[in-house]
């Protein structure tokens, strides 16, 4: 019996003397500990660049010293019917806010993002960091004409 005895007590410290395993808990687990967050990211700035002209078949627009009213009603119309989807004045949505455009932008590259969103996205260093910057929401060709564009951008001047 002193020998059964013995050999189970040096058999249990053994045991427990061997390596400690965790036993995992079914359901649900909550970890109080406060992590701090680390930002692994950068924010890219987006450039100011008013000698850019973007890319497409605006290479030149000069703007009056007075807004054409007449085209910027025209333009106003145009705009609330198929920008404020995407476009407010003075709020960044899925797009960027566009009034004070012109002084961030050329009335040219505004124009060609106008009439030719699928070409800047793919050659304008600008226009693809606003798409890195906007979580890669293209801006959709509303295939306008070069006159209805003009309109709009005229429009923008008076935000």
């Amino acid at each position: 019996m002193k020998k059964i005895f013995t050999i189970l007590a040096l058999g249990a410290l053994i045991v427990s003397c061997g390596e400690k395993k965790e036993e995992k808990k079914g359901g649900f687990e909550m970890n109080r500990a406060k992590k701090e967050a680390k930002s692994t990211t950068t924010k890219e700035e987006v450039p100011v660049d008013l000698n850019n002209k973007g890319v497409g078949p605006v290479t030149s627009l000069e703007f009056g010293a007075d807004i054409d009213k007449d085209m910027a009603d025209a333009g106003a119309a145009k705009y609330k019917a198929i920008c404020t989807a995407c476009h407010l004045p003075d709020k960044r949505l899925i797009g960027p806010a566009l009034k004070g455009v012109y002084e961030r932008r050329s009335p040219e590259w505004v124009m060609n993002m106008i009439l030719n969103p699928d070409g800047m996205i793919k050659e304008d260093p600008i226009a693809k960091a606003l798409l890195k910057e906007y979580n890669n929401a293209v801006m959709l060709n509303q295939n306008l004409k070069e006159d209805e564009a003009r309109a709009i951008a005229e429009y923008l001047r008076t935000l």
